[in-house]
């Protein structure tokens, strides 16, 4: 009786499973045990790629260049003797694309702050693999531990301004797993509110007071002048 060919095992000998462009990755397809000849076929999405026939015991090596979006994805490899029906399937490897991140955006609900005031500042990639992680910057200074996003929303801090030395100039940075690059975003200020005098109500309320006072006035002079003037007839 012919041996049955085994489940295949199917692993990556060159490159990793988080690719980029034009990356060359090699996959290792062998069946064992097995009797020779074997015939492996490569599939992506049960989409045939390629097959190679092996006569030996040595494993079929496929060797993939990354060249679009359409290359990644889920791939799995079949093992079955020539001529014959059937074959077992191995195991799948997922490949996924590592995109760069695009430039961040830093931003702040309010751009005016006054001392004391607590303030928010958020810092988002639009574009880019996930997860990425931002970090924020007063001048050249780290002013918060990494944040990690696992999902495509802002990272946010929140600020409190203490003195003038806090309304300095702020800026975050992005990167993800893609590698050697890491972008930074605009540059944002936050700006003194002008604070009101506390006389000022006072002032604006006595005035308030004042104008009453001589509208009264007016509305009363005829009741007094008409009297005195029926008085002297």
């Amino acid at each position: 009786f012919p041996e049955m060919v085994s489940n295949p095992k199917l692993a990556l000998v060159q490159g990793t499973l988080n690719v980029v462009m034009k990356q060359n990755v090699t996959l290792s397809c062998l069946s064992e045990p097995g009797s020779p000849p074997v015939r492996y076929t490569l599939f992506k999405h049960n989409q045939q790629v390629s097959a190679l026939n092996r006569s030996d015991l040595s494993p079929a090596l496929f060797t993939l260049t990354i060249s679009s979006a359409s290359d990644v994805g889920e791939y799995k490899c079949k093992a079955e003797y020539n001529n014959s029906s059937g074959g077992k399937y191995s195991n799948s490897l997922t490949f996924t694309l590592l995109e760069p991140i695009s430039k961040p955006v830093l931003s702040s609900p309010t751009s005016q702050a006054k001392k004391g005031q607590n303030v928010t500042l958020s810092c988002f990639s639009e574009n880019g693999s996930l997860p990425i992680t931002y970090l924020f910057f007063k001048g050249t200074q780290n002013i918060s531990p990494q944040k990690t996003m696992q999902k495509r929303k802002a990272a946010v801090i929140f600020l409190f301004i203490n003195s003038l030395s806090d309304f300095g100039t702020y800026k975050c940075k992005a990167n993800n797993s893609f590698p050697n690059i890491a972008k930074y975003s605009n540059s944002f200020n936050f700006t003194l509110a002008e604070e009101r005098s506390h006389s000022q109500p006072l002032i604006i309320s006595l005035g308030l007071i004042l104008l009453l006072l001589i509208i009264g006035f007016a509305l009363a002079i005829p009741f007094f002048l008409i009297p005195l003037y029926k008085a002297s007839e």
